[in-house]
């Protein structure tokens, strides 16, 4: 049995959570696992890999992402999401939406990103968030990653909603708070929703109900080595 799931995953459940869940409808020779992982509170296209097909990781982590997210205005939070307490900036001015559409260009390319520190990048070994949550957040260094297009939805003060295109390594709560500083106002992703990793697209997406109602074997998509 090797294949590729293309799963919905839910709010509140880690990628790995996904993945044991899909493990307990096969038998457990299969070798299960997953190409990029979904922060919990977030949901969308979690590609889980089966069998053989666990050799087309790194294929499909480098595949292009898109996300549909929302991002508050006027606060920040030190994980720059949802699952900390939020900090409200004092007397943060709503910015123009002529401001806001002028800052969300020059995210767009080639651009220099530094990751939270609540990410599970790792220091000396030991993981980035762990360290963080000791009270020592790590410095972490500027990377490049590539954003291929960012598409304004709605903006009414204070949240924002977008569409994000990216490639790998994109962390999209940093976008959140680098848009806030440049506006000068503050940010952190308040909902986060990934729509497609490469070929795998949110409309053909299983959810874990439905994968256990029609069985793993039948949801199996087969993609070139």
């Amino acid at each position: 049995m090797d294949g590729v799931l293309n799963i919905d995953k839910p709010p509140g459940l880690s990628s790995a959570a996904v993945v044991t869940s899909v493990k307990r409808l096969l038998p457990r020779t299969v070798k299960v696992g997953h190409a990029g992982t979904l922060d919990p509170f977030a949901t969308g296209v979690l590609v889980v890999l089966i069998g053989n097909a666990t050799r087309l990781a790194e294929r499909f982590m480098s595949e292009p992402k898109q996300y549909i997210t929302t991002i508050k205005l006027g606060a920040t939070t030190d994980t720059l999401d949802p699952t900390s307490h939020e900090i409200v900036a004092a007397a943060a001015a709503p910015p123009s939406s002529d401001a806001v559409e002028q800052v969300l260009r020059h995210f767009v390319g080639q651009i220099q990103q530094t990751p939270p520190a609540y990410s599970a990048l790792k220091v000396r070994g030991v993981p980035a968030y762990k360290l963080a949550r000791q009270g020592r957040p790590p410095q972490l260094q500027p990377r490049t990653v590539s954003v291929y297009g960012i598409e304004l939805i709605r903006y009414a003060w204070p949240t924002i909603d977008l569409t994000i295109d990216c490639g790998r390594g994109t962390y999209i709560r940093a976008i959140a708070r680098d848009i806030g500083q440049a506006l000068g106002v503050g940010a952190y992703l308040l909902a986060l929703r990934r729509t497609r990793v490469g070929p795998c697209l949110i409309k053909d997406a299983l959810t874990l109900d439905q994968l256990q109602q029609r069985g793993v074997e039948k949801c199996l998509c087969i993609f070139g080595r």
